[in-house]
C-alpha cells in the first residue's frame, strides 16, 4: 500500500535530491587513488596498508547492497537515504581527524557501508516516485551522477592534493553532504509500499559471510595466489555460505532479500548483459592506467587526461540516450552499446610501446560511449520488469552483483596479466629480445586482457536479442 505524507514532490526536485547523493558516493571512490603516495608519506605507512582505503571501501559497499531491499522495506526508502547520507558524511569528517592509518582505513571502510546503501537506494526511489513515462530519462541522469565523478574525480582529487592537503579529499564531501541531506529531507515524499518484515537472522548472516569472503578472495586472490590456501578456503566457504543463503532466501515467507525477481526473464538476461559490460568496464580502468604510467611512463596527471575525453563524453551522451530510449526502446541502444564497446576493446588488444596518448583515448572514448549506450537501457529495461514495490529487492541484487562482478573482473584481469607477462618475458627473452623487455612484454600481456574482455563481451551479443520479446505483465507482485 502506498501512503504518502503530502503532495508528491516535482520530477526535478527528487532528481536532485538524488543527484546529489549518488555524485558524492561515487566521487569518494575515485579522488582517493592518487593520494596514495601522500598517505604513504603522512602516516607513514606501506601500499599495502594505504590500499585498504579503496579495497575496505569496495568491499564495504559490496557486503551492504544484500541489505538494503529489506532495510528499506523497514524504514521506508526516505528514511534509509537519509540515514545513508547522514553516515556517509559524518565518516568523512571522521576521516579528515585521522591519527594513524588504521584509523583512517576503518573510518574509510565505515565510510564505504553506508556508500553502499546510498547507490541502490537512490536507484529505488527512481523506480518508486518517478512515473513509467519518465523513470528512463531519470535512470539517465541518474547514469550522469554516476559517470561525472570518475570523469573528474582522479583530475580534482590530484589539484585537491596538491593545494590543500589530503584531508580535503574528504572536507569536499561535507557540504555536499549536507546538500544531499537538506535536499531529500524537503524534496523525497516519505512512502512505504510494502509492511514491515521480520528480520531474517539467517539469511544475513550467511550473506555477508558468503559476501566478505568471495569479494575478498575475488581482491586479494591476485596477492595472495589464487591456488592459496587462503584463497581457496574464503572461495569455498563463501560458495557454501551463498548456497545457504539462496536456499533460504526462496523457501522464507519474509526473505532479507527477494531473490524471486529473477523469475522474470527479462530481469534475468538484462542483469547478466550488465555484468558482461561491467567486467568490460574495469578492464579499461584497470588496465589503461598500468599501461600509460607502468610501460609508457606518464604521470598520473597525463593518465587522468588521457581518460578525461571519454569520461566527459559518456556522461554528457548519457540524458541524449536517455531521451532515445522513449522513442526507440532498448534494444538498438543496447545493442549499438555493446558493439562499440566490444569492438573498441578489441582495437585496444592492439597496444605497442608506439601507442600514443591519442590512439588511446580515442578508442577509449568510443568505448564510453558504447557503455552510455548499453548501461542504462539494459539497467532500466531489467527493473521496469519488476512490480514497483519489489523495486528495492532488484535494485539490491542488481548492485550486488555488479559489485561482485568488478571485483571478480579486476581479480582475474591481474592474474592474466600477471601470468601472461610472465610467459611473454620468456618468449621474448628465448629470441635475445632483451632491451625494454618487460615493457614489451606487459604491452602484450595487456593486449591480451584486453582480447579477453572483448570476447566476453561478444557474449552478450545474443543475450540482447531476449530483450526485444515483450515484457511480462506486472499485475500482480512477487510473493
Amino acid at each position: 500500500m502506498n501512503t504518502m505524507e503530502s503532495k508528491k514532490s516535482s520530477f526535478w526536485l527528487i532528481m536532485l535530491a538524488i543527484f546529489f547523493g549518488n555524485f558524492m558516493a561515487i566521487l569518494s571512490t575515485t579522488t582517493i587513488n592518487v593520494a596514495f603516495p601522500i598517505f604513504i608519506t603522512e602516516f607513514h605507512a606501506n601500499l599495502g596498508s594505504v590500499q585498504w582505503m579503496m579495497a575496505g571501501f569496495m568491499l564495504a559497499t559490496g557486503v551492504i547492497a544484500p541489505t538494503v531491499g529489506f532495510f528499506g522495506d523497514l524504514l521506508s526508502y526516505k528514511r534509509l537515504y537519509i540515514i545513508a547520507l547522514s553516515g556517509f558524511t559524518l565518516f568523512s569528517g571522521m576521516c579528515i581527524i585521522a591519527w594513524n592509518i588504521e584509523s583512517l582505513v576503518t573510518f574509510r571502510i565505515l565510510q564505504g557501508v553506508f556508500s553502499g546503501a546510498i547507490i541502490p537506494t537512490t536507484m529505488t526511489m527512481i523506480y518508486q516516485l518517478v512515473e513509467k513515462e519518465r523513470q528512463a530519462f531519470a535512470m539517465s541522469l541518474w547514469s550522469l551522477s554516476s559517470m561525472l565523478a570518475p570523469a573528474f574525480g582522479p583530475t580534482l582529487g590530484g589539484w585537491l592534493t596538491e593545494y590543500f592537503g589530503w584531508e580535503s579529499l574528504f572536507m569536499l564531501n561535507l557540504p555536499i553532504g549536507i546538500a544531499a541531506i537538506i535536499a531529500a529531507s524537503l524534496f523525497v515524499p516519505y512512502y512505504r509500499l510494502n509492511k514491515k518484515a521480520s528480520f531474517d537472522l539467517y539469511g544475513f548472516i550467511t550473506v555477508i559471510s558468503s559476501s566478505i569472503l568471495l569479494l575478498l578472495a575475488f581482491s586479494e586472490g591476485n596477492a595472495w595466489g589464487w591456488t592459496s590456501v587462503k584463497t581457496l578456503s574464503c572461495i569455498g566457504i563463501g560458495i557454501i555460505s551463498l548456497i545457504l543463503f539462496i536456499r533460504r532466501e526462496l523457501t522464507v515467507s519474509e526473505p532479507l532479500l527477494n531473490l524471486r525477481v529473477f523469475k522474470f526473464n527479462r530481469f534475468t538476461y538484462s542483469l547478466i548483459i550488465n555484468c558482461i559490460i561491467t567486467a568490460s568496464l574495469y578492464s579499461g580502468s584497470f588496465l589503461i592506467p598500468i599501461f600509460l604510467q607502468n610501460i609508457q611512463h606518464e604521470s598520473a596527471l597525463d593518465t587522468a587526461l588521457v581518460l578525461l575525453p571519454g569520461s566527459v563524453v559518456m556522461a554528457f551522451s548519457t540524458p541524449i540516450v536517455g531521451k532515445l530510449y522513449s522513442k526507440i526502446g532498448p534494444f538498438p541502444l543496447i545493442m549499438s552499446g555493446v558493439i562499440l564497446v566490444g569492438f573498441s576493446t578489441w582495437e585496444l588488444s592492439h597496444l605497442s610501446l608506439q601507442s600514443t596518448n591519442l590512439y588511446v583515448a580515442g578508442w577509449m572514448t568510443l568505448r564510453y560511449v558504447g557503455i552510455a549506450f548499453a548501461f542504462m537501457p539494459v539497467t532500466n529495461a531489467g527493473m521496469t520488469a519488476i512490480p514497483k514495490e519489489n523495486a528495492g529487492h532488484g535494485s539490491a541484487v542488481t548492485n550486488w552483483i555488479r559489485q561482485a562482478t568488478g571485483a571478480l573482473s579486476i581479480g582475474v584481469f591481474s592474474s592474466i596479466l600477471a601470468a601472461r607477462s610472465l610467459t611473454h618475458g620468456m618468449e621474448l627473452k628465448e629470441d635475445n629480445l632483451t632491451a625494454r623487455l618487460a615493457e614489451h612484454a606487459k604491452a602484450m600481456a595487456t593486449n591480451d586482457v584486453f582480447l579477453t574482455a572483448s570476447i566476453i563481451c561478444a557474449l552478450g551479443v545474443p543475450l540482447v536479442f531476449l530483450l526485444r520479446k515483450k515484457p511480462q505483465a506486472l499485475s500482480t507482485g512477487i510473493k
